[in-house]
């Protein structure tokens, strides 16, 4: 039988292969343990109680050529089916709803268990900008609730 030649290779490749399952393991155990920033105080509009959370600290991001930031919204009271629409933006004031309904983005989202939204946003949030929730229901009834933006969104 040939003797193979002792490269590099033929010493450590059963290594490297057991390194490469040790990282997926890591990886996957990553994947099945997120980490979210912490929720912000509940506010009742209408007859919901709703939370939100951004899903990270990070700062706006493009997504279709619109700066945005992902927000989880938790409907704590209030029936998820007597929401016709429901936007969200990041600024000093809320967008129109007319204003909103132009485009795609901003839409609140989700099941009942909870929503999400890519909320429309300028590049670098400033001190004066708040999260703006604008829903309306069924009969037509606009609600508008907001948040201040903490200081950790900030930049």
């Amino acid at each position: 039988m040939a003797r193979v030649k002792n490269t590099l290779w033929q010493r450590y490749k059963y290594k490297l292969n057991g390194l490469v399952l040790l990282l997926s393991i890591y990886f996957l155990y990553q994947s099945l343990t997120p980490v979210f920033p912490d929720t912000w105080a509940p506010k009742q509009i209408g007859s919901f109680e709703i939370t939100p959370m951004p899903f990270n600290l990070d700062a706006p991001y493009l997504h279709h050529d619109v700066y945005t930031k992902d927000f989880f919204f938790i409907i704590n009271k209030g029936d998820v089916k007597t929401i016709r629409q429901g936007y969200v933006n990041i600024g000093p004031t809320a967008l129109s709803l007319e204003k909103l309904a132009m485009g795609d983005d901003g839409i609140l989202h989700g099941s009942q268990h909870g929503q999400e939204a890519h909320a429309i946003s300028p590049q670098v949030l400033q001190a004066s900008d708040r999260l703006w929730l604008t829903i309306e229901n069924w009969q037509g009834e606009q609600l508008i609730t907001s948040w201040d933006l903490p200081k950790e969104l900030l930049l």
